[in-house]
């Protein structure tokens, strides 16, 4: 699964420490979303990030094809 949320952030110009401020989601967690390590992340977080961003989920997540 890749997250965009690097590539948002990026052209908003936008910091993840003011994301975590305004949002009150965790500094490690938008950290883990922007760098694509996170193997897991509650809905609530995910809501609250996309309403923040004024997006959609699939703006934000999208499902990469298997190989093979």
């Amino acid at each position: 699964m890749r997250c965009y949320l690097s590539k948002i952030l990026g052209e908003r110009r936008e910091k993840i420490a003011v994301v975590s401020r305004k949002t009150g989601i965790n500094v490690n967690t938008l950290y883990r979303l922007y760098n694509e390590t996170a193997t897991r992340v509650d809905l609530e977080v995910i809501e609250t990030l996309c309403n923040y961003l004024e997006i959609e989920i699939g703006e934000l997540f999208e499902m990469e094809k298997r190989k093979g």
